[in-house]
């Protein structure tokens, strides 16, 4: 297939992709947030037994900003946000790709339910400008934006969807096949989905659940079916930190992959850190939605089979 033609086809999601990041940057100027920009390549980053960097001469393209954003926030740097490229290995289908781009946003002294409702004035704002309406139709299916969205803990939708429980899901090492096969398709059909408080063996960077330590204050939104976003209420003990570290580090060397060096810069700013709620939003898959793309090729401009 002439490689001019599948360009040229791009034009108009191009064109609405370039609105749309338009936009993100207004939103978050006009609510005070300064736009950062962190080095792309790094010589560490938080180890994860299930996500692999690409190497830079002995350095790392990051997967992700976040350790670097989290120590602007213990410096005193309240609202940060950035649209950042970022690179995974042998990551590559139809909604993935190895350098993809992703909107980090973090903000002091607010927990992951605030920044729920953060997200939503986000996505609503953008699709006022892109739809001059509040409802999208995304492969057939129109998904409302009005409030409230859709909030469904973690352990619920497992007793909504899954053939077995969120417990018996993690006994069996079967959480994430379960979350694949039986519940993520069903999520954000006809609104938005913040699927929320997940087990605490799953928490990542934030901090267990007040008054529950069984659960993380971490959740993900979910529009048509796709996983959009993922956000914390940030963990500031660096102790607890460092354990969960170590864990996925031994996880890694399990799977036969090697650890990563610590990020002993990050683990030294964490304890100044203030109470901070940060997200991870996927810009493609959010360009996807608005333009009503089935896969990410349409909304790049280049695949890397085309390079």
């Amino acid at each position: 297939m002439d490689e001019r033609w599948l360009l040229a086809r791009r034009k108009d999601n191009l064109k609405t992709r370039a609105r749309m990041i338009q936009a993100i940057r207004q939103f978050f100027i006009s609510r005070d947030y300064l736009e950062v920009e962190t080095p792309i390549r790094v010589p560490t980053q938080a180890p994860e037994a299930h996500i692999d960097p690409l190497t830079s001469e002995g350095w790392f393209l990051h997967t992700s900003p976040e350790l670097c954003m989290k120590r602007l926030l213990a410096a005193g740097y309240p609202r940060i946000f950035q649209i950042a490229r970022c690179f995974r290995a042998e990551e590559r289908g139809a909604l993935h790709i190895s350098e993809f781009t992703l909107l980090e946003w973090y903000r002091s002294q607010i927990d992951y339910k605030a920044m729920m409702e953060e997200c939503e004035d986000l996505l609503l704002y953008l699709a006022e400008v892109l739809c001059h309406e509040n409802v999208i139709t995304y492969q057939g299916k129109e998904i409302v934006l009005e409030r409230p969205w859709e909030r469904i803990s973690v352990r619920d939708a497992f007793e909504r969807y899954s053939p077995i429980t969120m417990e018996e899901a993690l006994e069996q090492d079967r959480f994430d096949e379960i979350m694949v096969s039986h519940i993520e398709p069903r999520l954000g059909r006809k609104r938005p989905t913040f699927l929320y408080d997940y087990p605490a063996s799953l928490a990542a960077l934030s901090r267990l659940k007040k008054g529950d330590p069984t659960l993380a204050e971490r959740f993900e939104l979910y529009m048509g079916g796709l996983e959009l976003a993922n956000a914390f209420s940030e963990l500031t003990d660096c102790d607890e930190q460092k354990a969960r570290f170590a864990r996925e580090q031994e996880h890694r060397r399990k799977m036969g992959k090697p650890p990563y060096p610590e990020p002993e810069r990050f683990l030294a700013a964490l304890p100044h850190m203030p109470e901070a709620s940060g997200i991870a939003l996927g810009v493609d898959r959010l360009a996807m939605l608005f333009t009503d793309s089935k896969t990410i090729d349409d909304v790049v401009t280049f695949t890397p089979e085309m390079l």
